[in-house]
């Protein structure tokens, strides 16, 4: 094992398995190719700490006059929103491997359920392969850092207002995590992944018509110019798990500290740079159109001849929160007759707090944390 990176979500990495651990392997300032949900890639050697992996939506006028689009990262909102991703997303996700949590992350054989706790749950919900004979229940084994981080691909675009990309060409443009793609229009520059950038505001003449601005008199960039180190390298020998409680309590707010930091960074992001979704499937777009490659396989995909229902993308589009049952005691595993009594939580806050992270309050709704648990059945006929 050569090196741990965290988030699937900001690199293409390689999966390496250990017992019991899973480590991401990656190179710094690279970024590789994700095929997305559709037909999932392995990240490998790379890892970008930008603002991280967000869809935005914000259509393009269809005005005459000069508009701004797509400059380089000077403004407040890119340089807040990158901090948040690159140091916060790693720190962030790579915690969630760096410590000894109080229960273990397991996942479904047969379906993509996970559960947080040393015991599956009970609820016979599994809607995998041959779910009818084993009536629904589920089958547990252990989860991989794609089953809590579900990663999102997207195509890259090296003039976000350039054609869209058409079905011919789906293979021969780069696909990376959606986060990064998002965060490279946003100014992250990655020397793999060129992009145009556009220093003066273009010139609109009609709907899908443009002219860019003369640039003549503006000095060339400075390649010379010292860039800032995205993520930095760490070596599996130098991660050290918390020697106490205390500790992992520590290192578990730090950690959900940084995922809210980066949902909260994505999605004023994507209050300025467009992002898609489809409607049929979990296919995401960063750009003002989405692309034209019929590869969408969703339900009745054929009457659609595999085109993707284009729409405004929501942040849990780009950043799935992965919802999982909330565990009150993590000592006492759940019942299932007393179901509806439990709460919810995305994977990430369900897991920290579980570590001993307080839960941030609005999560406290959907937790439950607000409802009292019956200590049996028959209490739970009384309630009324």
């Amino acid at each position: 094992m050569d090196s741990v990176c965290l988030h699937s979500q900001f690199s293409r990495t390689d999966f390496l398995h250990s017992k019991g651990r899973t480590c991401l392997k990656f190179d710094i300032l690279k970024c590789g190719t994700w095929q997305g949900l559709n037909s999932l890639y392995s990240f490998k050697n790379s890892c970008s700490g930008l603002i991280i992996q967000l869809n935005f939506k914000i259509p393009l006028k269809q005005s005459a006059h000069v508009q701004a689009l797509g400059v380089e990262c000077q403004n407040n909102i890119n340089q807040q929103s990158q901090e948040a991703l690159e140091s916060d997303a790693c720190k962030c996700l790579q915690s969630f491997f760096s410590f000894p949590l109080s229960s273990d992350v397991i996942s479904g054989r047969w379906c993509s359920e996970i559960h947080v706790g040393p015991v599956g749950h009970p609820f016979k919900s599994c809607r995998g392969p041959r779910a009818s004979i084993r009536k629904g229940a589920h089958e547990w084994g252990e989860a991989v850092l794609e089953d809590i981080l579900v990663p999102v691909g997207a195509y890259h675009l090296y003039d976000r207002l350039g054609k869209r990309i058409p079905h011919e060409e789906r293979f021969s443009v780069p696909r990376i995590p959606a986060v990064v793609e998002l965060c490279i229009q946003a100014g992250v520059d990655l020397p793999e992944y060129p992009t145009k950038r556009r220093r003066k505001p273009i010139i609109r003449i009609g709907k899908k018509e443009f002219v860019d601005a003369d640039e003549s008199e503006l000095p060339d960039p400075d390649p010379e110019a010292p860039k800032p180190e995205i993520l930095a390298e760490i070596l599996d020998s130098e991660i050290v798990p918390p020697s106490s409680k205390e500790d992992t309590t520590l290192l578990a707010e730090e950690t959900l500290q940084a995922w809210e930091e980066m949902r909260e960074g994505a999605k004023r992001l994507m209050k300025m740079y467009p992002v898609r979704a489809c409607g049929y499937c979990p296919e995401v777009h960063v750009g003002p159109t989405g692309h034209k490659a019929q590869n969408c396989g969703a339900h009745k995909h054929q009457q659609r001849n595999g085109q993707h229902g284009w729409q405004a993308a929501v942040l849990d589009d780009l950043i799935p929160p992965k919802y999982v049952w909330h565990v009150p005691d993590v000592n006492k595993p759940l019942e299932r007759e007393l179901r509806n009594f439990y709460g919810q939580a995305p994977t990430v806050v369900e897991l920290c707090a579980q570590a001993g992270a307080s839960v941030p309050e609005h999560y406290k709704p959907t937790m439950r944390l607000d409802v009292g648990i019956p200590t049996d059945v028959r209490e739970a006929e009384m309630v009324v």
